[in-house]
């Protein structure tokens, strides 16, 4: 991801030619079927055809990202063809920096989750539910217009119900649906919110009715209650989404049940549906509300952050707990977003990513043990790191990232939270700070049981991480390294959108300006401003002088 951006000079407007989004909508679409049309018998054809179809859409993303213009703050790519005239629907798909690199991650993940693990029985209806949960988490992230996004919003409940339910481990049914009633339930809410805002907006601005999102946002034409009310309504369904407490009881349910491959896809892509609705749909249509109403969500996220700490540092399950993680770093996105401002919400938008590149491999890896070993319970396993050292060094390096170490991925989106967090609302992010100290305790401590210590039994024969393992896992090993070292080609294309949504806040509320340090860069694409305090803040915690990270932004 990376070294494709830093080489790049192909022209968006050349790309957008091609239609690439609804190409990468209709890849897996057509994948699946192909995959319905194979004889049920044939599993190593059935698994090649989802490969191949996941990796041309996976290859496609990339290119899309190499041909992004990261000068320019608006949509790229944009599709926008009549469907439905008379009820104001469009085709309507592009993308911009917020968007890019979800739909990038969500091309890399598929191929990855697909060559990691295999089915235990019914390979054809395992790799076509894939396939169309892969065209439809694409559909989430690139649709604007609100009906076609709730469309492809709904969608991606139906593959994840029949993965959970059909191929999970042991309460997978009531897994599955108590998974489906939670997400419907707060997915009913939103459709309500999205017809009264296109009918309101209609109504007071004497136009056509449109669901098209940029018409809809730059109208602004609700009343503050009206405005709250449908915020609400849509930010209830992300709010189940994420999952934020307390609606995020399905999720560890969901985890611990589901096939490898589901939780890889559920914990790195479908997570972000929520985080990214509250950023695309949430603040960009409603910003007053956002604003207003931001010390609720503030205040959930601080929470589902300890909590969950709180509560994975007492899980028994191995993969129990990484589910608890995941609420953890989510509830540290969604500080980043209704801090409002550049800093936060750049960090949300990388954190976003890093969060399903390392929960992503971590989930693999705990799948792989479970292969091995047939438990999860940390209790049962033990020293596992003198039978595979290779394996233990891997997960290591995965669980570090999450940890939020200084040089890989997860430290530079949840810095920059931080930091926008604390300009923003300070005594939140003073008890956020908690959840990285509780989540150095829980994972360090997860890993000293299950890793070191003498193995005895089953234990001292696990076998160690294989060839063909190893090369599955490598593509999420080097983005976490290359992420914590190396981010500025990821934040130089998300910070132009970001400050272009901040701005648009800051036009529609009155007497709103972006908290943040008084220096404004010269230049709103330019990334430096918070590359130097990332490396800043990388070379002082490698030095034990990271106490004070703010004492860097007054002498600039």
């Amino acid at each position: 991801m990376i070294a494709t951006l830093s080489g790049t000079s192909i022209l968006a407007s050349e790309a957008a030619s091609f239609s690439v989004l609804p190409a990468l909508i209709l890849v897996p679409l057509l994948t699946a079927i192909v995959i319905l049309l194979l004889p049920a018998n044939r599993v190593a054809e059935l698994k090649l055809t989802a490969l191949a179809g996941s990796a041309i859409a996976g290859a496609m993303a990339i290119w899309m990202m190499a041909a992004f213009d990261k000068n320019d703050a608006g949509f790229q790519f944009v599709v926008n063809q009549p469907w439905l005239e008379s009820m104001g629907l469009n085709w309507h798909f592009a993308i911009d920096g917020i968007s890019l690199f979800m739909v990038v991650l969500t091309g890399v993940l598929f191929p990855i989750a697909i060559l990691a693990t295999e089915p235990h029985h019914d390979p054809k209806p395992y790799y076509m539910w894939l396939m169309i949960l892969m065209a439809g988490s694409f559909g989430v992230f690139m649709a604007l217009d609100l009906l076609l996004f709730f469309v492809f919003f709904e969608v991606v409940l139906i593959p994840m119900y029949f993965l959970i339910g059909g191929w999970g481990h042991g309460q997978r049914i009531y897994a599955a649906l108590k998974f489906f009633i939670y997400t419907m339930t707060g997915s009913a809410l939103m459709l309500v919110g999205i017809v009264s805002l296109a009918l309101l907006t209609a109504s007071r601005t004497g136009n056509p009715l449109t669901f098209d999102v940029t018409q809809l946002a730059e109208a602004q034409a609700l009343g503050t209650t009206a405005q709250r009310l449908i915020f609400l309504s849509f930010a209830l369904a992300f709010a189940v989404k994420v999952p934020l407490f307390p609606l995020h009881t399905w999720l560890p349910d969901a985890h611990t049940e589901a096939p490898t491959a589901g939780s890889v896809i559920l914990a790195g892509v479908m997570l972000k549906l929520g985080t990214y609705g509250y950023i695309r749909f949430g603040v960009y249509l409603f910003p007053q509300a956002a604003h207003d109403l931001a010390w609720i969500f503030l205040t959930l996220g601080v929470t589902g952050i300890l909590y969950a700490a709180a509560v994975a540092t007492m899980q028994k399950d191995l993969k129990r707990l990484v589910a608890y993680s995941s609420v953890a770093h989510l509830g540290f996105i969604v500080l980043g977003i209704f801090s409002l401002n550049t800093q936060g919400l750049t960090g949300a938008v990388f954190q976003m990513v890093a969060h399903g590149v390392s929960t992503g491999a971590l989930f693999i890896l705990v799948g792989w043990i479970y292969e091995r070993r047939h438990t999860r319970q940390i209790a049962e396993l033990g020293g596992l790191q003198k039978a595979a050292p290779i394996f233990a060094a891997a997960f290591t390096l995965v669980m570090l990232s999450s940890v939020g170490l200084p040089g890989l991925n997860g430290f530079n989106g949840e810095f920059l939270i931080l930091l926008g967090g604390f300009q923003a609302a300070r005594w939140w992010t003073v008890f956020a700070v908690l959840g990285v100290i509780l989540a150095a305790l829980y994972l360090l401590w997860a890993y000293q049981r299950v890793f070191h210590g003498t193995p005895e039994g089953d234990n001292a024969t696990m076998p160690e991480l294989r060839l063909s393992e190893g090369l599955v896992l490598l593509p999420l090993l080097f983005l976490i390294v290359a992420m914590g070292v190396y981010p500025k080609p990821m934040l130089e294309r998300i910070e132009p959108s970001v400050e272009r949504l901040v701005a648009h806040v800051e036009a529609n509320v009155e007497g709103f300006t972006e908290p943040g340090p008084e220096h404004v860069p010269e230049h709103p694409g330019d990334a430096r401003t918070l590359m130097d305090r990332l490396e800043e803040a990388e070379a002082n915690a490698g030095h034990g002088e990271g106490s004070d990270s703010h004492e860097g932004e007054s002498d600039e």
